[in-house]
């Protein structure tokens, strides 16, 4: 059963996500929260997904998503939000946020993402999607640095960088590549080390900006 916690300004949002969810049969809503009170909501629940509104009164969700980030048991988090091209797009899933969804979500689609997020997928909305590719590169030193530690993977890391970049979970990447679910685990492990990044975004990030994924898949 895959444990969720919604963190919403809106009591028509957590109402609403919860019964979509809840009418699944491996999902289950743990606890829905409306502030700075998510914070007790996530350390005794100890969910696997986090659905955190990105923008709330009494705290931002940047702010929860970055102390989130420091718990020892931190679960997969998703940033909601209501506008087609939010300007946090960017520092979210910088800072460790593993999805971006926008609350007009298809209500089939929901229980599709939470799993994805669950299994270690990475969940866009498209709108957010195009946000990610189009945006500013960065400097050319930065550029010239992720590429040179880009560079230092092995093939079989290339490959696993690349399908982690589209999103793929671990099982997915495992099926795609014939890998076990464990040998996939290790790879990206070993990934994220290499890169010096602490999340599944940030070494897609990373893959983007130093043109893997531009490359022709390699015929082994």
């Amino acid at each position: 059963m895959i444990r969720v916690v919604i963190v919403d300004d809106e009591a028509l949002v957590r109402r609403g996500f919860s019964m979509i969810l809840n009418a699944t049969d491996d999902i289950r809503v743990v606890g829905t929260a409306s502030g700075i009170e998510a914070l007790d909501v996530i350390k005794v629940e100890r969910p696997d997904v986090l659905l955190l509104d990105i923008r709330m009164p009494q705290v931002d969700g940047l702010t929860l998503l970055s102390i989130v980030s420091t718990l020892p048991e931190r679960p997969a988090v998703a940033m909601l939000t209501t506008f087609d091209a939010d300007e946090y797009i960017l520092t979210a899933l910088g800072s460790g946020a593993s999805g971006f969804l926008l609350k007009d979500t298809e209500p089939e689609q929901l229980g599709q993402y939470v799993r994805a997020l669950a299994a270690g997928g990475v969940v866009l909305s498209s709108r957010a999607s195009r946000t990610l590719l189009n945006a500013h590169p960065g400097p050319t030193a930065e550029l010239d640095e992720e590429a040179e530690r880009v560079s230092i993977l092995t093939d079989r890391e290339r490959q696993v960088l690349r399908l982690v970049a589209e999103g793929l979970s671990n099982a997915d990447i495992g099926a795609r590549l014939y890998l076990g679910a464990g040998t996939v685990k290790d790879h990206v492990s070993a990934i994220l080390a290499k890169l010096g990044v602490t999340s599944r975004v940030q070494a897609a990030l990373a893959a983007q900006r130093a043109g893997l994924l531009d490359e022709r898949p390699s015929d082994r």
